[in-house]
């Protein structure tokens, strides 16, 4: 099976991979190298851009590489992105790998509420790949990553929050064509106290946040970091007509993980591959 085109991943130029030098985790360039190693066609150097303004999290949310940006007051501080240093590296890695079709992308969070700030900072037009996400929730005054919400709020009501703002996400004409892990918050979900996430506690929540995602037009991203074969399969039935495939790759090894098991399931669905691998998938 021909891989197709990973359209989230992450290099030193993400603000939690701890920043250019950092060992913390993998390289533009060795990220290159191990497209190449496994055939992948096209990748997509979707680098996070979040700009809120009161971001609330607990420290231990934040790995070690992380913890200098969180403030006494847990309020978080991300450094600003370095375009110019992240657009020189895509030209060094194309250059370099000829072989690989290397796209320039940002991993935009709260669009529907940044998108001002984030003209103001730079040309959102000089990248190929927009991916939107719904990385906080509104709580009081601040807003909060799910895994901090846990430990604040019921797990359900956690849910419920992050999937009813979906709508608000998609309803304007920011520029993002695909709306990423629509199950950040299950990510989180505290399985010790609650035991295993049963998604169809909340189809109804899930299946309102992906007509809503259809409607703009919009693709959702399947995720391989953890693939969750429903998403799919609901993403279709309630009018979904494309799909991107995205690691959320962090670290090299982590390229393109479950690749062929997500593009059988995309094929399951019905949508179908276009001529360039760099093509979302349509139904």
């Amino acid at each position: 099976m021909r891989l197709t085109a990973d359209s989230h991943v992450h290099s030193e130029f993400s603000w939690d991979t701890g920043g250019p030098g950092s060992a913390a985790h993998g390289t533009m360039e060795a990220t290159c190298e191990r497209a190449v190693h496994l055939g992948l066609p096209a990748v997509f150097f979707t680098e996070h851009l979040d700009l809120e303004d009161a971001w609330l999290t607990d420290p231990e949310d934040f790995a070690e590489h992380e913890n200098h940006l969180v403030g006494a007051d847990g309020v978080v501080a991300v450094p600003p992105f370095d375009v110019d240093g992240y657009l020189e590296s895509i030209e060094r890695c194309r250059a370099r790998f000829p072989q690989l079709r290397i796209g320039t992308g940002l991993e935009f969070g709260q669009p529907h509420l940044r998108t001002t700030a984030a003209r103001a900072l730079l040309d959102l037009g000089l990248f190929d790949r927009i991916i939107g996400s719904l990385h906080t929730v509104a709580h009081g005054d601040v807003r909060c990553e799910p895994n901090t919400l846990f430990r604040r709020l019921p797990a359900d009501e956690v849910i419920r929050r992050y999937l009813a703002e979906v709508p608000a996400l998609v309803e304007g004409d920011e520029p993002f064509e695909v709306v990423t892990h629509l199950d950040y918050a299950a990510r989180y979900w505290p399985e010790e106290a609650e035991g295993p996430f049963d998604p169809r506690r909340f189809e109804e929540e899930f299946r309102t946040a992906m007509r809503a995602i259809a409607a703009s037009g919009r693709a959702l991203e399947i995720n391989t970091r953890r693939l969750r074969p429903w998403i799919t399969q609901w993403w279709a039935e309630e009018g979904g007509r494309a799909v991107s495939f995205g690691s959320d790759s962090h670290t090299a090894p982590a390229l393109a993980a479950n690749f062929p098991e997500a593009m059988l399931l995309a094929e399951a669905a019905g949508f179908r591959p276009g001529d360039d691998p760099r093509e979302l998938w349509r139904r």
